[in-house]
């Protein structure tokens, strides 16, 4: 039995159109099933998807980045193994084409769990990960008219994806250019393990959103803790959203959604924003899209 779920990011407003990205998502998890049906890993999966997240340049990740104030690009990601616990990260990562990547790095060729900046930056040229040539040229500010561009406060923007394997390993992993217009050096749940990233052996858990408030809660781990104790996937996610929505008592708290996976392939995709961009892999092959509720 196998089983995914990937999104494109939360903030999507009604008046934009969204069929390039509903074509491309449906690409990535064709291909993913492909994949899973040649036996790869979780772990394998869930990188792939990500990495054709970032290079598509049609979400604020990778390739659809925004810059800062500075002007800078500064890449956030991570990734966990739900078998090993094992997890890598990079946060305010610049110069190179695929964060993830170096997330994996970090997991798989240092002691360490999370690198950030200049010696992200130096440890990826060292692993001879691909840099980017010319910034102007490679980016394209993907989101354009959503929340993660003003007058929208703390908007965002982010892509993850949520693998069980035929091993009935859980994976998943998450990309970010975090909030437009972040300060310099602003670090949010993307490449914190708990917070923007969680797998183990109960769920695989990525968040997309105003990482502050996910931080806060530790979303991710708390969504699959949940379904450890014995809650639905269902339960437990949406439990997750309804709290980060009133987080600061005056009913405005943060907005953004999830994407979870147990280790049965339910699927789950709560969100408190316009919409949330994500399409899915049932086990029984059953490929769906979609963008707002209804839809």
């Amino acid at each position: 039995m196998t089983a995914l779920i990937l999104h494109g990011g939360a903030g999507a407003r009604r008046e934009r159109n969204y069929e390039a990205e509903v074509a491309h998502m449906r690409q990535v998890v064709e291909a993913m099933a492909e994949r899973l049906d040649a036996g790869d890993s979780a772990l394998d999966v869930a990188t792939a998807a990500v990495v054709m997240l970032e290079d598509s340049g049609l979400y604020v990740a990778g390739r659809g980045a925004s810059p800062n104030q500075a002007g800078a690009y500064e890449l956030d990601a991570s990734l966990m193994d739900g078998s090993t616990r094992r997890a890598g990260s990079v946060a305010a990562l610049q110069g190179f084409r695929n964060p993830v990547l170096a997330a994996r790095a970090v997991m798989e060729r240092t002691p360490h769990v999370m690198l950030a900046g200049q010696g992200a930056a130096l440890f990826a040229h060292d692993q001879g990960l691909e840099p980017i040539a010319d910034e102007a040229a490679w980016f394209t500010g993907a989101g354009r008219g959503e929340d993660n561009h003003p007058p929208g406060a703390l908007g965002h923007g982010t892509v993850g994806c949520c693998v069980l394997d035929g091993q009935g390993r859980l994976a998943a992993a998450t990309s970010t250019a975090g909030v437009f217009g972040k300060m310099p050096g602003r670090v949010g749940d993307t490449p914190i393990p708990a917070a923007g990233t969680w797998a183990d052996d109960h769920a695989a858990v990525s968040c997309t959103g105003q990482g502050e408030y996910f931080i806060r809660v530790a979303a991710a781990a708390q969504a699959a803790w949940r379904v450890a104790a014995g809650q639905t996937l269902a339960q437990a996610t949406q439990a997750v959203i309804d709290q980060i929505g009133t987080l600061d008592g005056d009913g405005k708290g943060g907005d953004g959604g999830l994407i979870a996976l147990d280790a049965a392939g339910n699927i789950a995709a709560p969100f408190n924003s316009q919409g949330m961009k994500h399409a899915w892999l049932t086990p029984k092959g059953e490929i769906g899209v979609r963008v707002f509720p209804g839809t």
